[in-house]
Parts: C-alpha cells; sequence; structure tokens
C-alpha cells in the first residue's frame, strides 16, 4: 500500500501509529479516573468533604493520584474557598483535555492528506495521457487513478477510528469535571458547616461563663 499510494502515505502511516498510541494512553487513563474502586473512593470522598472530616479525606487521599484525589488534597489543606478550588480545578484540566488537541487534527489532517495524495496521483496519471510517447496500455492509467484513491481510503479510515474514541474521551472529561465541580461544592459545605459548628461552640462556652 505505500508503495503504490506513493509519499503522501508516509504520513498517513505516521497518523495512524500516532492515534493507536494515544487512544490506548487515554482509554488506561480513563479506566483508571473512572473505574468502579476509583468511583466508590469518590464517593466516600464527598461524604468526608461535605462533613468537614480532614482525617478522613487525608486518609482516603494518601494513595490517590486520580484528579479526583488531587482536588480533595489541595481542599481540606488549603480551604475550599473560590480562589484555591478555581485553582485546583484548573490544575487538572490539562490531565483531564490532554491529547485532545492532537486528535482534533489528526481527525482534519488525515483525509486532507489523502485527498492531497489522490490529487497527486490522478495529476500523475493525466501527465501520461498527455504525454508525447503513444500510451500503448490504457489501464495503466486507470491503475495510476485506483492506487492514488488509497490515500483518501486510509485518510478516511484513520479520521474514523479517530473519532469515535476522541469524542468518548471528550465525554469522559466533561463527566470528570462535573465530579470535580462536585467536590468542589461539598469541600464548600463542609468549610461552612465547621465554621458553624465553631461558631455555635463559642457561644456555648460564653453563655456558660
Amino acid at each position: 500500500m505505500l508503495t503504490r499510494g506513493g509519499y503522501v502515505m508516509i504520513p498517513l502511516l505516521i497518523l495512524s501509529i500516532i492515534t493507536i498510541m494515544l487512544i490506548v494512553e487515554r482509554t488506561l487513563f480513563w479506566v483508571g479516573v473512572n473505574g468502579k474502586t476509583t468511583l466508590q473512593r469518590l464517593t466516600r470522598l464527598n461524604h468526608a468533604l461535605r462533613t468537614g472530616d480532614a482525617a478522613m479525606v487525608r486518609g482516603l487521599v494518601a494513595d490517590d493520584n486520580t484528579p479526583y484525589g488531587r482536588v480533595a488534597c489541595r481542599l481540606v489543606e488549603e480551604g475550599a474557598n473560590d480562589a484555591v478550588a478555581l485553582e485546583a480545578v484548573e490544575a487538572q484540566r490539562g490531565r483531564l483535555d490532554r491529547f485532545m488537541v492532537t486528535m482534533s487534527t489528526i481527525i482534519t489532517a488525515a483525509p486532507l492528506l489523502g485527498i492531497l495524495g489522490t490529487v497527486l496521483g490522478i495529476i500523475q496519471s493525466f501527465e501520461l495521457l498527455g504525454g508525447r510517447s503513444t500510451l500503448t496500455d490504457p489501464t495503466s492509467v486507470a491503475g495510476g487513478i485506483a492506487a492514488a484513491l488509497l490515500t483518501t481510503a486510509f485518510g478516511l479510515v484513520i479520521a474514523l477510528v479517530t473519532i469515535f474514541p476522541y469524542m468518548s474521551f471528550r465525554g469522559q472529561a466533561s463527566r470528570a469535571m462535573g465530579r470535580l465541580e462536585a467536590l468542589v461544592a461539598a469541600g464548600q459545605e463542609g468549610d461552612r458547616r465547621t465554621g458553624r459548628d465553631a461558631t455555635e461552640c463559642e457561644a456555648a462556652v460564653a453563655c456558660t461563663v
């Protein structure tokens, strides 16, 4: 196929290899982030943050390298005010959206490269027809055009193989952002509850005195 499709098949082959690598990497990442065990831990994290149980949060995130664990750790260590929460969530956005721009570019570029290869192949075929030498075998022109169409087919295959995982990963990232926002809301509720409990205790002490 590389020989028949021409030089454009080389960048298309490179794009196909990159696509497979990115799909495997992102799949492993999202299996770890949104696996059953991680989501169960996330539920406990939400409860601990909501109740203001800092010790429980620290225990849950001790070995948690997921974005949820990182954000929860920042919230319990630095407080769940808007500035800290926004910074913590934005720090994890890069992990969630990693390689999304690359995959989007491949989806766009692969068919265009394929069309470019086809156009170049057709130009070469017409040069045979318009040449000064007599064309003894017309099938060579048809074969040249058929070979040129390989690049378009290969480019479309790459785009189709990439677009479905890409949309799935975007959906996973959107759901993960929603879960991070829920963590922030739970942390802020825990801060309010802890502050309210502390105020009530001070008021009780003052009344007793």
